[in-house]
């Protein structure tokens, strides 16, 4: 009897309705004689209330009262769902992150899972029930309660996957599958059949909303094959694992957009070696994820630094920076706007050529400026206004061949811009080309 793992979101859950339709699809596998571990969210909505009520009181309540309180909602869920299955007579029983034993370390509201015994799952399954778990939250070495931010019921499941060496973890959500891009903002995006975790990784940190970023790190550091398909249909979604047949084939798989990112500005930082990693120590520290860097080249003694952030890790950013030149050690905060930002990503670039030259043309052709560039061996990443970022999105889908009527491998020659330089070894750009008007300083 094999064990499978379902994780529903919030869409998926988000009112008595959906609910009871999960538990209709949770007793179709049961009836085929699978063990079911199903992993939940907060019902969609919640969690902005949650925190919304938390603002009210206080304008920054501690991160631990924080993971009290963001708790609650899959607590809410796990139980309406195990009524929905019991009315149906499958037996099922509600278990927390603590109850799963998923035990983390780090910071609250962005714990990591240090270990999952699984408490007594095993058990419960062999006595014929369903499980539901609230997704989301473990417990630390202090007892206190701890989740994995935004998305973070993805990690629950592949990690509770893992721990059981399940058959299969199904991600269901209210699309069908990976896309090539946003099918709401690029009409004629394709369903992606089979991806790797490279890829997937690349496109979830690129601001993809399928999945949570640390969850795919996850399934690929553990080789946890997984799929990703929609609550609604009965379709066959996207199969993400390490291995994909014919990979070569694909040039470019996706673009990808993020709108909630920050571009972060810092002037008159001193020239001299260390005073960057001191940055991004404090921003370490701190707990902030940075992305995209761009230093420029010093001019008496003094250099200007930008990179993004999270939108959600802005505010700690400034926080700890400020903090940091309050001490006399040099520089100072100029700015922080909002960004959008836009990710071409495929396996085949490693090998192939031209996605750069031909993704640049589009956007210079569509009057889109480059405010930062940012690249890796099969990502692409582009910082535009915020205004532009659909606009890019739709831009850079077609120009690399995405769209249905076209969604094949291309020829390309990369980076063969004469004005374009490139420094594949530490992931620099610098381009001189004036239509493209790249902007490396404040």
């Amino acid at each position: 009897m094999s064990i499978i793992v379902k994780k529903f979101g919030g869409t998926s859950v988000g009112d008595v309705d959906r609910i009871k339709r999960v538990a209709r699809r949770v007793k179709q596998t049961v009836s085929q004689g699978h063990q079911v571990v199903v992993v939940v969210s907060a019902r969609s909505g919640v969690t902005n209330e949650l925190i919304a009520r938390a603002k009210a009181i206080q304008k920054a309540p501690s991160d631990r009262e924080m993971d009290v309180l963001m708790t609650c909602g899959e607590q809410e869920t796990i139980a309406l769902l195990c009524m929905a299955l019991d009315s149906l007579g499958i037996p099922a029983v509600s278990r927390t992150g603590w109850q799963a034993g998923i035990m983390t370390e780090g910071l609250h509201g962005k714990a990591r899972i240090r270990e999952v015994t699984g408490g007594d799952i095993r058990k419960q399954l062999r006595a014929g029930n369903v499980v539901v778990l609230a997704g989301f939250q473990g417990v630390n070495d202090k007892g206190d309660l701890t989740t994995f931010g935004r998305g973070g019921s993805d990690l629950s499941a592949i990690a509770m996957a893992g721990a059981l060496k399940a058959k299969t973890c199904q991600i269901f959500t209210d699309v069908e599958g990976v896309f090539t891009a946003d099918p709401r903002i690029v009409p004629n995006a394709c369903k992606i059949d089979a991806i790797n975790y490279e890829e997937m990784l690349e496109l979830a940190s690129s601001g993809s909303k399928v999945m949570q970023t640390r969850a795919v790190e996850f399934a690929q550091k553990h080789n946890i094959p997984f799929e990703v398909r929609s609550t609604f249909t009965r379709k066959t979604g996207t199969n993400v694992k390490k291995n994909v047949k014919s990979l070569e084939d694909t040039l470019v798989s996706g673009v990808a957009i993020d709108k909630n990112q920050v571009r972060i500005s810092i002037t008159e930082l001193p020239d001299r070696p260390g005073a960057a990693a001191a940055i991004f120590k404090v921003m370490a520290d701190a707990g902030v994820v940075v992305d995209m860097i761009v230093q420029n080249v010093a001019r008496k003694g003094k250099a200007n630094l930008t990179f993004t952030v999270p939108s959600e890790d802005a505010f700690r950013a400034e926080k700890a920076l400020k903090e940091h030149f309050a001490e006399g050690v040099g520089g100072k905060l100029c700015r922080s706007t909002n960004i959008a930002k836009v990710s071409v990503v495929g396996v085949g670039m490693r090998s192939h050529s031209g996605v750069a030259s031909t993704f640049f043309d589009a956007l210079a052709n569509s009057g889109i400026n480059m405010l930062m560039i940012s690249t890796s061996e099969i990502k692409i990443s582009v910082a535009v206004n915020p205004g532009q970022g659909d606009e890019n999105n739709r831009v850079g889908h077609q120009a690399v061949g995405l769209g249905k009527e076209n969604y094949k491998k291309k020829d390309y020659d990369i980076f063969s811009h004469e004005n374009v330089e490139v420094n594949s070894r530490i992931s620099l750009i610098t381009c001189s080309h004036p239509a493209w008007s790249l902007s490396f300083q404040e």
